[in-house]
């Protein structure tokens, strides 16, 4: 059977609609990728892509997506919400089939390698690919972002895993990494108060205490004045989505505020929303590989 990668890459464009156009007329040029989704926050000033191939065609695209952002994007003119460090700003790979977390390590590190010989655009290699402990988390790498990355450059423990140690003048730097799925969830708040989305994210998050598998911040969303809940859940198997889900609104009372919704951004495994369904609609015996008929067509 044939491998197949999956590249989720982050680009910091969410305003400018033929900036995005322009990435996904890249994203569709290469033999034995598809791109299977994108989608972009205003808010946030991000755009994500989803897509899957062969380990040649995925490391093709990545570098190719990563040239034509660089082309696009001045990050020396970038605002938004989220936090980022790079015009591209991560690219992850994931094993989905017949491919080890082995081999996603090493398409990271050639694709890492060609961005910098041929883009003069520096890279630290993440999660998995990460060569040390420290490097592993992703907020731990982008800490400053792009406007504070060329003073942490400096430091001893931060010379980039590929590159000289100074960011590219309007790419800035990029993270790039094999790394498991995860799922990159919000929830929205009825209330504009920043501190409270804070306060929940602080309260959730496994760096200060929360659940191990939720990584959490609070973000203003300007065009819907309210604030936002943003995570990555990366192991919703240990994690999951509706233990997250109730925390935030148990937490969200104390302030004396309500739940609007929550969005998913991106695409995201079956088995994590079906634990939703069985644990709000109290299923009894449940088996999700013999009960859900898409796993029998599959």
């Amino acid at each position: 059977m044939s491998k197949i990668v999956e590249c989720i890459p982050n680009f910091s464009e969410g305003r400018d609609v033929a900036h995005v156009e322009e990435l996904v007329t890249v994203a569709k040029t290469v033999p034995g990728v598809t791109l299977l989704d994108h989608s972009s926050d205003t808010s946030h000033n991000r755009c994500v892509f989803t897509l899957v191939g062969d380990p040649d065609g995925i490391a093709e695209v990545a570098f190719l997506l990563c040239k034509k952002a660089s082309e696009l994007i001045d990050m020396t003119k970038h605002s938004g919400e989220h936090p980022r460090m790079g015009a591209t700003d991560v690219i992850p790979f994931v094993p989905i089939r017949n491919v080890t977390v082995d081999e996603c390590v090493e398409i990271s590190k050639q694709v890492a390698k060609r961005i910098w010989d041929e883009l003069n655009i520096p890279s630290f290699l993440y999660e998995y690919s990460a060569a040390s402990a420290g490097r592993q988390n992703l907020a731990a790498v982008r800490k400053g972002q792009f406007e504070g990355m060329p003073e942490k450059l400096l430091l001893d423990e931060w010379a980039p895993d590929f590159g000289e140690r100074k960011i590219h003048p309007t790419a800035g730097i990029t993270a790039i990494g094999a790394r498991p799925p995860l799922i990159a969830y919000n929830v929205n708040l009825d209330t504009p108060d920043l501190k409270i989305a804070n306060a929940i994210a602080k309260a959730i998050r496994g760096s200060s205490g929360g659940f191990k598998y939720c990584k959490a911040i609070g973000i203003m969303l300007d065009d819907r004045n309210i604030a936002q809940v943003s995570m990555n859940m990366v192991n919703c198997e240990e994690t999951p989505i509706y233990r997250v889900f109730e925390t935030i609104k148990f937490e969200a009372k104390r302030w004396g505020v309500n739940i609007l919704g929550s969005e998913i951004v991106g695409l995201a495994h079956s088995k994590a929303l079906i634990d939703c369904a069985e644990y709000y609609l109290q299923i009894e015996d449940f088996d999700y590989n013999t009960q859900v008929l898409e796993n029998h067509l599959l």
